[in-house]
C-alpha cells in the first residue's frame, strides 16, 4: 500500500512538471554579440571608398540589423566616421554585407597607394571599432552591441584599385 501511495506521489509530482515546463512557452534563444569586418575596399576614382563592411549574426537566433556606427583606422593613421545603414535580416550563424561609401583622410589614401605599389605581396592593417544595433527575433527591443573587427587588406590579383581581407 506504501508503494501505492508513492507511485501516485512521483506520478502526479512527474505531471506537474511536465506541465509547468510546458506552460513556460518556447525557450528563448540565445544571442551573442555580432561581428563587423572589412570584406573589401574600392577605390573609386575622385577618391572615395567603396567599403563592403561584413555583418556576421554569431547568434541562435535571428536578428534585425538597423544600423553601425563607428571608425575605421588604416595602418597607424587616424580614423574616419563610418555610418551604415545596415536594413539586413541575418538568420543565425549567418553573415550578409552592407555598402557605404567613405572620403578617406590623404592619408588613408596615400597608404592605399603605397600597398598597391607592393604588388599582391603587401597588406595593410586595419581595424573597426564601434557598435551595431540589432532586434533579436523573440525581443521588443533593438540592441546595440559593440563590435572591434581587426585583420588586413591585401590587393586583389587582376583587379586595380581592390582590396580584400582574408
Amino acid at each position: 500500500m506504501i508503494s501505492t501511495v508513492r507511485n501516485s506521489f512521483v506520478r502526479i509530482a512527474l505531471l506537474l512538471g511536465v506541465a509547468t515546463l510546458a506552460a513556460c512557452g518556447p525557450a528563448k534563444k540565445s544571442v551573442f554579440p555580432p561581428s563587423v569586418t572589412l570584406q573589401e575596399v574600392t577605390a573609386r576614382p575622385g577618391g572615395v571608398w567603396h567599403l563592403t563592411l561584413r555583418v556576421r549574426n554569431n547568434s541562435y537566433a535571428g536578428m534585425s540589423f538597423e544600423a553601425f556606427q563607428g571608425t575605421l583606422q588604416v595602418g597607424n593613421l587616424a580614423g574616419v566616421l563610418l555610418d551604415a545603414k545596415v536594413d539586413q535580416d541575418i538568420p543565425s550563424f549567418a553573415a550578409d554585407v552592407a555598402k557605404i561609401d567613405l572620403l578617406p583622410t590623404p592619408d588613408m589614401s596615400k597608404a592605399l597607394a603605397e600597398l598597391a605599389a607592393k604588388g599582391s605581396s603587401g597588406s595593410l592593417p586595419y581595424a573597426i571599432e564601434g557598435t551595431i544595433t540589432a532586434l533579436p527575433e523573440q525581443e521588443k527591443k533593438p540592441r546595440t552591441f559593440e563590435v572591434h573587427g581587426r585583420n588586413w587588406l591585401s590587393p586583389v590579383p587582376g583587379i586595380p584599385d581592390t582590396y580584400r581581407s582574408p
